[in-house]
């Protein structure tokens, strides 16, 4: 397990590093899911907590949608929260009866993302935190690329480190050198708790056109996703990840 934990940690270092991701007593609330990207990245911070030269602080903050009114068992989120030595808070949301019950969205997730990150972003700074980790991996970033691509006609991605002038936020992602299934892998081995997500979209999203999409082209070109991220960190005309 100590080996396994390593594996994860040398990507995450040194994304942390290259981009400049915690900063002196750094206050950051990890976005946890319940997913295994959260999973992973929790487990990943609070190794990194232990022996970075810089001293930061963790918080873990959950969203429950409360699908069809009903409040998620986050409970072994808690529990392992506790083992870590992070706080874990809870909020719960009306997002499921907004977006699928009043709204009736035809295009769900992009209204309950951003209502999640408008909940997350209050609930962090209601904690004294600056800065949120999110669990975005290598993958999402390429499959956000591409529905940016198609979807709206120009290149654009999430960056690593971001700050959020309307909130006074810094969003951090440091999963992103990570592929998912290196994510998964280490949630395997490391035995990390995950919480199935009640979403009734799930798995049936234009993210999910796009990651079967990289599946096809990784079959023909398998270092497909290595060029992607070559191109997010060297592409200088498009800026997409370039250090500030």
């Amino acid at each position: 397990m100590a080996d396994a934990l390593q594996e994860l940690l040398g990507p995450v270092r040194a994304a942390v590093q290259q981009y400049d991701m915690i900063g002196e007593n750094d206050r950051i609330a990890v976005g946890l899911s319940g997913g295994k990207d959260s999973a992973a990245l929790l487990a990943a911070l609070a190794a990194l907590r232990r022996f970075y030269p810089i001293p930061f602080t963790l918080t873990a903050i959950t969203l429950d949608p409360c699908v069809g009114g009903r409040e998620t068992d986050f409970s072994p989120l808690t529990d392992w929260c506790a083992s870590l030595g992070v706080p874990h808070i809870i909020r719960r949301t009306r997002l499921w009866e907004i977006v699928f019950e009043e709204r009736k969205e035809p295009n769900p997730c992009s209204l309950c993302s951003r209502m999640r990150r408008g909940v997350l972003h209050r609930a962090a700074k209601e904690e004294g935190c600056r800065s949120i980790a999110l669990g975005h991996h290598r993958d999402d970033a390429i499959e956000t690329l591409l529905m940016s691509l198609f979807y709206e006609g120009r290149f654009h991605t999430f960056h690593p480190k971001t700050y959020l002038s309307r909130t006074g936020i810094t969003a951090i992602r440091p999963l992103c050198y990570l592929p998912e299934y290196h994510v998964k892998h280490m949630v395997q081995e490391l035995n990390l708790p995950v919480v199935k997500s009640p979403c009734p979209a799930n798995g049936e999203t234009k993210r999910q056109e796009m990651k079967e999409l990289m599946q096809a082209l990784r079959k023909r070109y398998p270092d497909a996703p290595d060029r992607f991220l070559h191109a997010l960190q060297s592409d200088k005309q498009y800026d997409l990840w370039q250090k500030e």
